[in-house]
């Protein structure tokens, strides 16, 4: 709609009536524009004609007989996907074409290389002065290190957030998940939104966003940035522990493991008397969080030769009892089954033509007025090449022309 004000359907989403032009791939900018879509946005993803998207080919595993793997389902649903060789001038005309009627444009190409094809920023403002242009990298569009390329372990190693996680004295970890590119795709988002609010309300022209892997997870260290700036003293690998709290950790129980997080002295007393040490409370040593957290060690032992005992049924069931927040440790089955998720609607389905029954996480933006919605499974590659040219106004003569000059290509079901 490019800058026009529209009056929202309760069923069509937030930002029904505006569109996207995807030119990302992988994880990060995939990520955004699949919440864009969620939230009711159409977004046209541009991909690389007969190998499209990497993650198509990161398998395995992939859903039934398809060759779609799981790892491209899960980030790009709600999306039109067109074969586009941006490679080629034809190609690339194309694309400014899309453009000029698009309220967003996502890329994370390497630095520069949007510029190269003469497709950067200000080669579309100035077709399109409303356009909202976010650039996703590694590093950022400046710095001493803004060519290097980036995967997501790198920048959590070089973010800190490597040096925080793991257990003490032991190799350092990664995050379970893409935490850095899944991170880069939420502030993308949250700029664009902000972008787009802006245009409404203010210049009603579109602006340039920059988005870095490693900002998000230089900016993700929040409090513990903050306690070395206060000490002077980098922190170091805890486990689950806590470095302000105890205890707020993972205990080894009969048969497997209970999480607690005792998070105030009211919880301390009542998780002492779940475990009928009421004589705990009295000990000097812990009598309030800062001793604990001064006499840590101590502690720690005493709990964890104390809850052991445990069967972690049989803990959860005290800790409920007294109200102390505690949980078992869930894997991806047991996290699915929880009622908790099917109340919430964030254990969704969608039917793919080759793939069959597609599951996937549900969106977590909940609104009372215009809710989310996962309208279409994850495209086929090209699979609307031919319908979005037409609907960009080409004839099927030129479509024909497009297709014979390798523009673009055909979908081949």
């Amino acid at each position: 709609m490019t800058g026009e004000a529209r009056e929202a359907d309760g069923d069509d989403g937030p930002l029904d009536g505006l569109t996207v032009l995807d030119a990302s791939r992988v994880l990060a900018g995939p990520f955004c524009t699949m919440q864009l879509g969620d939230l009711g946005a159409e977004v046209i993803k541009v991909e690389r004609p007969h190998t499209g998207d990497q993650t198509r080919s990161w398998q395995p595993p992939s859903y039934g007989d398809s060759d779609e793997s799981a790892y491209y389902m899960s980030i790009n649903r709600n999306k039109r996907s067109i074969a586009l060789n941006l490679a080629a001038e034809e190609g690339r005309e194309v694309f400014r074409t899309l453009a000029r009627e698009a309220d967003v444009l996502v890329e994370n190409f390497r630095v520069g290389k949007m510029d190269d094809w003469n497709l950067g920023y200000a080669d579309l403002h100035e077709g399109n002065p409303n356009l909202v242009y976010c650039s996703i990298s590694g590093y950022g569009e400046w710095g001493p290190d803004s060519h290097r390329p980036a995967y997501d372990i790198i920048m959590q190693a070089e973010g800190g957030l490597m040096s925080i996680t793991g257990e003490e004295g032991r190799t350092p970890v990664r995050v379970g998940v893409a935490i850095a590119d899944i991170g880069a795709g939420m502030y993308a988002t949250q700029g664009i939104l902000a972008a787009l609010l802006e245009r409404e309300l203010g210049s009603t022209e579109g602006q340039k966003i920059d988005i870095s892997l490693f900002d998000g997870q230089v900016a993700w260290m929040t409090y513990m940035a903050s306690n070395y700036f206060a000490t002077g003293d980098p922190p170091t690998r805890m486990g689950s522990k806590h470095p302000t709290i105890v205890p707020y950790q993972a205990f080894e129980t009969a048969d497997g493991y209970v999480v607690v997080a005792v998070g105030s002295e009211n919880l301390w007393a009542n998780f002492c008397a779940a475990l009928d040490r009421e004589d705990l409370t009295d000990d000097t040593r812990f009598a309030t969080n800062e001793d604990r957290v001064a006499n840590r060690e101590a502690l720690d032992s005493l709990l964890a030769d104390e809850l052991v005992e445990y069967a972690t049924d049989e803990l959860l069931a005290l800790f409920d009892e007294y109200d102390v927040p505690a949980s078992d440790v869930h894997d991806m089955a047991d996290v699915f089954e929880t009622p908790q998720v099917q109340a919430r609607d964030m254990h969704r389905e969608i039917e793919h033509p080759t793939a069959g029954t597609v599951a996937m996480p549900g969106s977590p933006m909940h609104f009372s007025g215009t809710p989310t919605t996962i309208r279409h499974y994850p495209p086929r590659l090209g699979e609307h090449t031919t319908e979005l040219l037409a609907e960009a106004g080409y004839d099927d003569a030129t479509i024909r022309a497009l297709i014979d000059a390798d523009a673009v290509a055909p979908f081949d079901d």
